[in-house]
C-alpha cells in the first residue's frame, strides 16, 4: 500500500528498514459504526519482509478484523512474508492482503469473553512480541441524535461493559505472559476520543469503557515495567470506514469535509509507532478529525 503523505512515507520506509516487531491496537474509533471488537497482536517469525532489528520478521494477529479499521490493519500492516491471523465472529469475504502475505482466521465472539479467550489463546504461538487490543462496541443508538441514556436497555449497557472491559482484561491476562522475554514487547490499546475528559459525547457506557482503557494501560505499565513493555493508548476520533485502503488517501480524506479520519492515517500512524526504537514509546496519541470542534 502506497501512502502519499511524504511524512508518512518517510516514517514507513524507515520503519521497514528497521523492522516491525509486534503491537496491539484496540478497535476502531468512535465513529467506526461498522467495526467489530478487535485486538492486533504481532510476534516474531522467520522469513517475513518486515524485519526486526535482529533480522526476524513478524506474524500479526488482529482481533476484530473483519471490517472497518480491523480490515484496514489486515490489508495495510503486513507485508510479503508476514503472517496475519484475523479474529472476528465470522471470516469476511473480499479481503485484499498484500501479495505473499499468509492469512489465517480464528472465529470468536467477544460477547462471551471466557469462550473467546479459550479460542484465541489456543490458536496463538507460544511466543509473542506485540499485542494490539482493538476492542469496541457501543450502545444501539450511539452517535445518533436519538441517543438517550435513559432509553438504553439494561442489557445493552451490560453488553458494552462485557465486551469492551471484561473481554479486554481477560485476553490481556492470558496473552501478555507470552511476551515474556521479547526483545521489544509492545501493546496498543485502541481507545476513542469519547474516553477523554470533556469529550462532549453523551454515550455513557461506551465512554466509560473507553475511559477504562487508560486505567488499564497505567496499571499494565507498572505490572510489566521490568519487562520493558511499551503500552500505547491510541485515542481515535470519528473514522471514515466507508473508504477502505483501496481508495486513494486524498479521496478518502474528502469524505466528511474535515469531520472524518481516513483509515489510511491510522494505519500510517500505527506503523510509525511500531518502528520506534526500544529506547522510547508513545504513551498516548490523540487523533481527532481536523474540524472536530471538541478538540
Amino acid at each position: 500500500m502506497r501512502f502519499e503523505s511524504r511524512i508518512a512515507e518517510s516514517l514507513i520506509v524507515s520503519g521497514l528498514e528497521c523492522g516491525v516487531r509486534a503491537a496491539i491496537i484496540p478497535f476502531a474509533g468512535v465513529a467506526d459504526k461498522f467495526g467489530e471488537s478487535g485486538i492486533l497482536l504481532i510476534w516474531n517469525c522467520s522469513g517475513t519482509a518486515a524485519q526486526t532489528d535482529s533480522g526476524v520478521a513478524v506474524n500479526i494477529l488482529i482481533i476484530g478484523a473483519s471490517r472497518g479499521l480491523g480490515k484496514a490493519f489486515v490489508e495495510g500492516l503486513g507485508t510479503e512474508g508476514d503472517r496475519v491471523v484475523g479474529v472476528s465472529r465470522r471470516r469476511p469475504e473480499g479481503l485484499r492482503p498484500p501479495a505473499g502475505l499468509a492469512l489465517d482466521w480464528i472465529e470468536a465472539d467477544l460477547s462471551d469473553p471466557a469462550q473467546a479467550v479459550r479460542q484465541v489463546v489456543s490458536a496463538l504461538p507460544e511466543r509473542l512480541d506485540v499485542v494490539m487490543c482493538n476492542v469496541g462496541v457501543w450502545e444501539r443508538e450511539a452517535f445518533e441524535p436519538s441517543y438517550a441514556f435513559s432509553r438504553c436497555s439494561d442489557q445493552e449497557l451490560l453488553d458494552v461493559v462485557q465486551v469492551n472491559i471484561a473481554s479486554t482484561i481477560l485476553l490481556l491476562k492470558h496473552v501478555l505472559p507470552r511476551m515474556s522475554g521479547a526483545a521489544k514487547p509492545q501493546l496498543f490499546l485502541t481507545g476513542s476520543t469519547s474516553g477523554l475528559s470533556r469529550s462532549g459525547r453523551p454515550e455513557v457506557a461506551f465512554a466509560a469503557s473507553k475511559f477504562a482503557l487508560s486505567g488499564m494501560a497505567d496499571a499494565l505499565r507498572e505490572e510489566y515495567r521490568a519487562q520493558r513493555l511499551a503500552v500505547t493508548c491510541l485515542q481515535l476520533g470519528y473514522l471514515n470506514t466507508e473508504d477502505d485502503l483501496s481508495v486513494p488517501r486524498e479521496q478518502a480524506a474528502e469524505r466528511g469535509a474535515g469531520q472524518l479520519i481516513p483509515l489510511h492515517d491510522v494505519v500510517s500512524l500505527a506503523r510509525a509507532v511500531l518502528n520506534l526504537s526500544d529506547a522510547s514509546f508513545a504513551r498516548e496519541i490523540v487523533l481527532p478529525a481536523i474540524l472536530d470542534e471538541r478538540f
